[in-house]
């Protein structure tokens, strides 16, 4: 018996993704879509819409360079985070007739497992090496299926500490668009979504396509793995990729302030590589813009909640309320208190 012919690269071993099949039609590039119940429909829609519009001339939509489908157990309507369903077309089947198969999550506090039907082929997808993607929340239920040992994934900023900790043996990363490592690419969901799809364009159906897909979607450029989530809004503003991925760590640990040494750890820089981009990009130590941080957000939650001054210094990362007092009214001119009375609000 002749052995089976090679249908992807050896991305396991190279962090490549797979090269173009050999096929009898036009098809460079085909994607089988897995929906988790509550799936978001934005995240899909936009990985969806760059294959669609890549496959074709114009905005014809035909499936010619591209090919995808959304695959099922069941064959059950899949209804999503906000309600809108969508019908799978094709049985699970053998997953090496696809490039890539995605794994399209949803809401974090409705999470369900994948069916043991979905986590059968899943494996046998890893087994034919056949790259898997997890889409928002779907890289947990990756994790959640054994399928992301020893790989780095994409989470977004917001996923805090205490929800990564149900997942033992993750290894996140919080401040990239997507991770590519080897054959597994996740993304955080989204307008990522849209960057990770032009990125497969990009690799199997040419860059001119990717760039059309996504300047129809107006999108202006396609965003490379290593480009930082964008995070909460911030008072800085900056392109500088080293001050940006800095301050949304930051935002991540702004209950529990991390000193500058070990940001620069984190984002794989110097302690001093980091303070000269901050004195070239804002002109202000990375101390002080954390605790720029830290104050706005404590500004925010004295005009805008309930919560007590003391809980609000404790939510901030301050040692107790005559602390976020001492540090507030340097930075405002005011105090807590004052602010709060000033809004009609109480202490």
């Amino acid at each position: 018996m002749e052995p089976r012919p090679i249908l992807t690269s050896p991305a396991a071993r190279t962090g490549a993704t797979s090269p173009i099949r050999r096929r009898q039609d036009e098809t460079r590039l085909s994607v089988g879509f897995i929906l988790a119940k509550r799936f978001t429909l934005c995240a899909f829609a936009n990985f969806v819409d760059v294959l669609r519009l890549s496959a074709d001339e114009g905005d014809r939509s035909r499936p010619i360079l591209c090919k995808w489908t959304v695959v099922s157990d069941t064959m059950d309507a899949v209804t999503s985070s906000c309600g809108i369903s969508v019908q799978p077309k094709e049985r699970l089947g053998d997953p090496s007739r696809f490039d890539y198969i995605v794994v399209v999550g949803g809401l974090m506090d409705e999470m369900p497992n994948l069916s043991p039907a979905f986590v059968r082929f899943l494996h046998q997808a890893a087994s034919a090496g056949v790259p898997l993607i997890g889409v928002c929340t779907g890289a947990f239920l990756l994790h959640q299926a054994g399928l992301l040992n020893g790989y780095r994934c994409c989470v977004s900023w917001f996923h805090h500490a205490d929800f990564l900790e149900q997942f033992e043996g993750l290894n996140p990363v919080a401040d990239q668009i997507f991770v590519v490592d080897r054959d597994r690419l996740t993304c955080s969901g989204g307008a990522s979504s849209a960057h990770l799809a032009a990125y497969l364009v990009d690799k199997h159906v040419g860059r001119a396509q990717a760039s059309k897909s996504l300047h129809i979607m107006i999108i202006d450029e396609a965003l490379g793995a290593e480009k930082p989530q964008p995070g909460t809004t911030l008072a800085f503003k900056t392109r500088d990729p080293i001050v940006l991925r800095a301050l949304l760590l930051m935002q991540q640990n702004i209950d529990m302030p991390i000193s500058v040494a070990e940001v620069a750890k984190r984002i794989g820089h110097s302690k001093r590589q980091v303070e000269r981009h901050f004195r070239v990009a804002l002109d202000i130590s990375p101390q002080a813009a954390f605790l720029s941080i830290r104050l706005s957000l404590a500004h925010h939650l004295l005009t805008t909640s309930q919560k007590s001054i003391a809980q609000v210094a404790v939510d901030c990362g301050f040692c107790d309320s005559s602390h976020l007092s001492r540090m507030f009214r340097r930075h405002f001119d005011c105090t807590p208190l004052a602010l709060r009375q000033a809004n009609g609000l109480a202490s």
